[in-house]
């Protein structure tokens, strides 16, 4: 961990935590199993995450789509996090590490709503780095919905069509309280974005790693943030460019 440049870090850091389930059923076990090996995983890079000293981290707990698994294992899955909210909450307060929680979270069970903005609350005025929960996230949704959103203020002429800039149409995501991710990490293999952040990940660098999600150890995320560190981030601009203005 000494290696890594805190002047080099990623501002915000997003992970899709992909491969419970086939860790499990690598192991012939239930896929509930592999959702708990999953959040101790979760709590392994959390930790870590707030060591390091990293100003944001978001985590990609679960989708729009996940509402179609099984029924057995949805209700699962929201008892896990009513569960990891519950225990984690003092460690939270204690690490001074704020939660938030972006998607359609009306959707969530109501005693997980209930768990959920209680844990905001306490974790309000906690500065030391803010942990973002997507759930029941879809990139799409987050963008259809801000569209929404726009026109109601075009149709009362509180705002005009020419008046919608990138940053302002970003202010109506359901992200607007967050910085754009400089690093993507998925884990499990699989090479795509699965619908999460389609506009903010625009200028992100992403890693990809065939480790499963709960195998995922704080040795392999300190390599993945040394990836990171050593690439150049150009934005468009040539690296001639680059170097000049950072000369």
């Amino acid at each position: 961990m000494h290696r890594l440049l805190k002047e080099k870090l990623p501002h915000h850091l997003a992970i899709i935590m992909d491969g419970n389930g086939r860790w499990a059923e690598k192991r012939s076990l239930d896929r509930v199993e592999g959702h708990r090996q999953g959040a101790e995983s979760v709590r392994t890079i959390v930790r870590a995450s707030r060591e390091i000293g990293l100003p944001y981290l978001t985590l990609f707990a679960f989708s729009s789509e996940n509402w179609s698994r099984p029924r057995g294992e949805v209700d699962a899955l929201m008892l896990l996090l009513k569960n990891y909210l519950s225990s984690e909450l003092q460690e939270m307060m204690d690490r001074q590490i704020r939660l938030l929680a972006v998607g359609e979270l009306s959707r969530l069970p109501k005693e997980v709503q209930t768990t959920l903005y209680d844990t905001m609350k306490k974790t309000g005025r906690a500065t030391g780095m803010t942990l973002t929960l997507a759930l029941s996230y879809g990139g799409r949704d987050d963008i259809l919905q801000a569209i929404r959103r726009l026109m109601f203020h075009c149709q009362d002429r509180s705002l005009t069509p020419q008046e919608i800039t990138e940053e302002v149409f970003s202010k109506f995501l359901w992200t607007a309280n967050l910085p754009d991710p400089d690093l993507l990490i998925r884990t499990s293999g699989e090479m795509r974005i699965s619908n999460f952040f389609l506009w903010q990940l625009a200028y992100s660098e992403i890693y990809f790693t065939p480790t499963l999600w709960p195998d995922f150890s704080k040795e392999e995320f300190i390599q993945a943030l040394l990836s990171y560190q050593n690439r150049e981030r150009r934005f468009g601009l040539t690296s001639e460019q680059i170097r000049a203005e950072s000369g």
